[in-house]
């Protein structure tokens, strides 16, 4: 079976700029993408976050250290605050290998960043 590097993205929002609403809503986001894609932590080569201007409690990256993705590189950056940008919001860029067509991949949107992918809903 032959794998290929594919890319995943996911989006979400958190309740309040605080450590425990970021790290919920990316843990969240994190498991929803395990889930609907079938990858374990040690098959993922990257994983890029950035999360709105106005979250600045926590490092949305840091959920994914807690749920054990001890040897993924990670990245974390602030977005560009724009007019009408989604407030709260905290989206990830995964890379890994699979034998599914980037077709197959399952992108999430959850919570309010559902409205930036109205395609992708997941609710």
């Amino acid at each position: 079976m032959t794998k290929t590097l594919r890319g995943l993205r996911g989006a979400t929002t958190a309740a309040a700029n605080s450590r425990e609403a970021i790290l919920n809503a990316t843990a969240e986001l994190l498991r929803a993408l395990q889930e609907a894609n079938g990858f374990r932590p040690e098959e993922v080569e990257s994983a890029i976050f950035t999360s709105s201007p106005d979250l600045t409690a926590e490092y949305p990256a840091r959920a994914a250290r807690l749920l054990g993705w001890s040897d993924v590189p990670l990245l974390g950056a602030a977005e560009v605050a724009v007019p009408d940008g989604l407030s709260r919001c905290i989206r990830v860029l995964l890379h890994f290998y699979t034998a599914k067509p980037q077709r197959e991949l399952k992108h999430m949107y959850l919570r309010d960043a559902a409205q930036l992918r109205p395609d992708r809903r997941t609710d």
